[in-house]
C-alpha cells in the first residue's frame, strides 16, 4: 500500500544541504585543468582526521536513512534499497566532480568511499527498524495523531528546532531579516535610479519595550503551536503537544546559548520577559485547544503576522551584533551560514503554508456547501 510520507521533502531538503555544505562558498569557479573524474584513479591519501571521517559520515547517513524510510513508506519494491543507497552516491560523486572546479574545495576519493559508506549505514538502520516493525508503529501512531494532510506541517515543525539554534535577537524571533535586506538592497542597487525605491528608514527604530518583547515571544511559540494543533486529530493529543513543543523549544534555546557563549550560560537568555512570554504561550495554549482546524492556521498567520512586524521593526542591538561574531566563528556549528537561512526563512514558509491550508480549507467548504445544496 502506497503512503505518502514526509520523509520525501525531509530527504530533498538533506540532499540540498550536503550539497550546500560541499560547495559552500560558491565563489571562483573556474577550470582548474582537471579532469572532474581524475580525484578517482588518485591514491587515498596517507593521512586524514578523525572530524573528516566523522562529518563524511555522519552527513550521508541521515540522507540514507530518510530515502529508505520514504521508499519504503511508498510501497515499494524489496529492491529500495538499491535506490536509497545509489541516489546518495550519485550525489555525492556530482559534488566531489563540482568540487574540482572551486578553489577552496578539493576533490576526494575518500570523501566519496566515506559519504557511500555513511548513506549505506542509513539505509541498514532503516531497514532494522522495518524489520523491527518500528515503522508499522510509527505508521499506527501517526494515525492516531494527525490528520491523513498532515505533511507539509510536520516537514516544517522538524526544521523550527534547527531554525532555534542560530542566535535570535528575541528569543524564538525568527525572521529578523530587514535590517540585512535594507543593507543588501542598499549596496546593490548604489549609484542606479531604483536606489529611491529602497524603503529606508530615515530615524532610528525604537528597541522594544520588555512588555512587547514578551508579546513578540509569545507569539513566536504559539504560531508552531497551532500550526501542529491543525493537523492533529483530539484536544488531548493537543495539550501533549503543547507540552511537548514548549519543553523542546526551552531545550533548543538553552542548547544554543551555550553553543554561543558557553554552558554556563545556557540559561542567561531566561529574562522576566520571556517567562511572560512563555507562560503567555502556554496559557494561549491551553485556550486554544478547542479552535477548528481552519482556525488554528487562521490564528497562526496573524502570529506570524504581529511577530514579524514587531521583530523587523526593532533595531539589531550591539549586544546582539557581539553574539553573531561569537556563533560565525564556529564553522560547524553555523553549517556554513545554513542555519542562519533557517532562522530567517522559516516564518515566512509557515506563512506560504498557512496560506494555502486556509485556501484548502475555503475550497473543501465551499465544495460541501454546494453538495448540500
Amino acid at each position: 500500500m502506497k503512503t505518502r510520507s514526509s520523509a520525501w521533502p525531509l530527504a530533498f531538503l538533506f540532499a540540498c544541504l550536503v550539497a550546500y555544505a560541499s560547495l559552500y562558498p560558491f565563489t571562483g569557479w573556474r577550470d582548474q585543468g582537471v579532469v572532474p573524474l581524475a580525484f578517482l584513479q588518485a591514491p587515498f591519501p596517507q593521512y586524514w582526521t578523525g572530524f573528516d571521517v566523522a562529518s563524511n559520515l555522519v552527513g550521508y547517513a541521515p540522507l540514507g536513512f530518510l530515502l529508505a524510510l520514504a521508499l519504503q513508506r511508498s510501497g515499494s519494491s524489496h529492491w529500495s534499497w538499491v535506490v536509497a543507497l545509489g541516489l546518495p552516491a550519485l550525489l555525492s560523486l556530482t559534488v566531489e566532480m563540482l568540487q574540482s572546479y572551486l578553489p577552496m574545495r578539493v576533490s576526494s576519493n575518500v570523501d566519496l568511499v566515506l559519504n557511500v559508506a555513511g548513506a549505506a549505514l542509513g539505509v541498514a538502520l532503516a531497514l532494522l527498524i522495518e524489520r523491527l516493525g518500528a515503522l508499522r508503529r510509527w505508521s499506527q501512531i501517526r494515525a492516531n495523531w494527525f490528520e491523513p494532510s498532515a505533511h507539509g506541517s510536520l516537514v516544517l515543525l522538524a526544521l523550527w528546532p534547527c531554525a532555534l539554534l542560530y542566535p535570535q535577537p528575541v528569543p524564538f524571533g525568527l525572521g529578523h531579516v530587514w535590517d540585512r535586506l535594507e543593507s543588501g538592497l542598499t549596496a546593490l542597487l548604489v549609484d542606479t535610479p531604483f536606489l529611491e525605491w529602497v524603503p529606508v528608514r530615515e530615524l532610528a527604530p525604537a528597541p522594544l519595550s520588555p512588555l512587547a518583547e514578551a508579546f513578540c515571544i509569545g507569539l513566536s511559540v504559539l504560531a508552531p503551536l497551532l500550526m501542529g494543533y491543525a493537523d492533529m486529530r483530539s484536544r488531548t493529543r493537543r495539550i501533549v503537544f503543547c507540552g511537548l513543543l514548549l519543553g523542546g523549544a526551552v531545550c533548543v534555546a538553552g542548547l544554543s546559548a551555550a553553543l554561543t557563549y558557553g554552558p554556563d550560560h545556557a540559561w542567561a537568555w531566561i529574562t522576566p520577559q520571556a517567562q511572560l512570554g512563555l507562560t503567555a504561550a502556554l496559557v494561549a495554549g491551553v485556550l486554544f485547544v478547542a479552535l477548528p482546524r481552519r482556525m488554528c492556521n487562521v490564528v497562526m498567520l496573524l502570529c506570524l503576522a504581529v511577530s514579524l512586524s514587531l521583530l523587523n521593526g526593532a533595531p539589531i542591538s550591539p549586544y546582539f551584533a557581539q553574539s553573531l561574531e561569537v556563533w560565525e566563528q564556529g564553522r560547524f556549528i553555523r553549517f556554513h551560514g545554513l542555519s542562519q537561512w533557517l532562522g530567517w526563512l522559516w516564518p515566512f514558509a509557515a506563512l506560504v503554508f498557512g496560506l494555502l491550508a486556509v485556501s484548502r480549507s475555503a475550497s473543501a467548504s465551499a465544495r460541501a456547501s454546494k453538495i448540500d445544496s
